[in-house]
């Protein structure tokens, strides 16, 4: 078993360059499925996550040539079949993103429940709504989701929820449907204007979105096309706490800085200092953290994917503070994870309440999901003396060469086996 074997209390200084989004990069490939002709997508994360989704197309009959350096190209033109394979889409939540595109090219779907993260219920009820509305006929059976259509028209859809996964989902669908479709109460996080993007660059009329309306003029075909992904808002974000959390001095290189603002507002808030560049920001702390208030809300509000990080700063601030999640029912796993290196959490439904502590305490913990573990490397790095983190997969779905980055800003970290228990 491998673990991470953290030594922290060293501020970290230097530059770290972030990679391609993961959140649009899970999209956008499985997008590629609607294409009539080769794709090349440059800018992609070296994530776990971005392996398995390509070996998926790769199962359906695409050729994915990994060309290096964060370049892809895939050739949808030989897929043929509608069917995802089990062993694989398990281990990934957004592999439900089949569902819109194998739906769009062929009018059917087959695909098993998706894996990943467990922040609580995960519904695909609002999915499904968008699918139903736009021609097909679901059936969710022994853990597989099937859909099945006629063909697919445009219709006019408003979600219940504001939801990331339908949004994605209803857009894939529906670019290739006959006829316009309307679908209001959308998400507008960036990687959805940037799958907007990516489809429009191949051919499709999407509009809106950014939004809370997105309008699509169905077209009969897409073609071929090279598209850069955008850098991902979340690794920027947790490389700005942990430059905050160590009292150091980093500067975040290939990032919209516009895409970290609410962040940015928040480390401003609680005593650090962000400059930013045309494409780049760098964060520094030469003082104690202060308390905060902080509740994740839906783009453009704070990121619920952010949470488990900001919650690390709160467990180190003066005074008490409170946080609240308002996008999942249960975002508190790693908090237990928090308390055993000497942090003051209790945890009261959708509430986390944070009595500031002096100094963090090495010890042994776990990551408990994607962006939790990200929580306890922050944390490790901020403690005084030795932490040992279990169970890293979790945290390599989704940051790129984690321990590179650091150690490269002075962060003393080293990936070790260990036997299995």
């Amino acid at each position: 078993m491998d673990k991470f074997v953290i030594t922290g209390g060293t501020p970290i200084k230097g530059r770290i360059f972030v990679g391609g989004a993961k959140n649009a990069a899970v999209a956008i490939i499985p997008a590629v499925i609607l294409a009539g002709d080769v794709c090349r997508i440059e800018n992609l994360p070296d994530i776990s996550d971005v392996v398995v989704i390509s070996a998926i197309l790769e199962e359906l009959g695409a050729v994915v040539k990994n060309l290096g350096g964060g370049v892809v190209e895939i050739d949808p033109r030989p897929i043929n079949n509608y069917v995802a394979d089990h062993e694989l889409v398990k281990n990934m939540r957004a592999s439900y993103y089949l569902l819109g595109a194998l739906l769009g090219r062929f009018s059917k779907a087959r695909v098993p429940l998706p894996g990943g993260c467990y922040f609580g219920v995960r519904p695909i009820d609002q999915h499904l709504k968008g699918f139903e509305a736009l021609g097909a006929t679901p059936k969710v059976e022994n853990g597989m989701v099937s859909l099945n259509a006629e063909s697919l028209t445009g219709s006019h859809i408003y979600l219940d929820v504001v939801s990331v996964g339908a949004t994605i989902n209803i857009m894939l669908a529906a670019v290739k449907a006959r006829g316009l479709t309307i679908i209001e109460n959308v998400a507008r996080e960036p990687h959805i204007v940037d799958l907007a993007n990516f489809l429009n660059s191949m051919g499709a009329d999407i509009m809106g979105a950014g939004t809370d309306t997105i309008k699509i003029r169905g077209v009969e075909k897409l073609g071929g096309t090279t598209y850069s992904v955008i850098p991902d808002q979340i690794e920027a974000g947790s490389y700005m706490v942990a430059a905050a959390a160590t009292g150091g001095d980093v500067i975040i290189d290939n990032v919209i800085p516009k895409h970290l603002e609410t962040i940015t507002a928040k480390l401003v808030e609680m005593g650090c200092t962000v400059e930013e560049m045309d494409d780049a920001v760098r964060v520094t702390r030469d003082k104690p953290l202060t308390r905060c208030n902080v509740k994740t809300m839906p783009h453009p509000g704070f990121p619920t994917d952010m949470q488990p990080q900001i919650g690390v700063l709160l467990a180190m601030a003066e005074g008490t503070s409170i946080l609240t999640e308002g996008v999942w029912d249960s975002r508190f796993q790693y908090v237990g994870e928090l308390c055993k290196m000497g942090a003051q959490v209790s945890v009261d439904g959708k509430a986390a309440i944070f009595e500031g502590v002096k100094q963090l305490t090495g010890a042994p913990v776990k990551a408990t999901d994607l962006r939790g573990g990200a929580a306890v490397v922050i944390a490790a790095m901020a403690a005084q003396g030795e932490s040992t983190i279990e169970d890293i997969y979790h945290i390599e779905r989704g940051y790129e060469k984690i321990i590179e980055k650091l150690c490269s800003v002075g962060a003393k970290i080293e990936r070790r086996s260990f036997p299995d228990r």
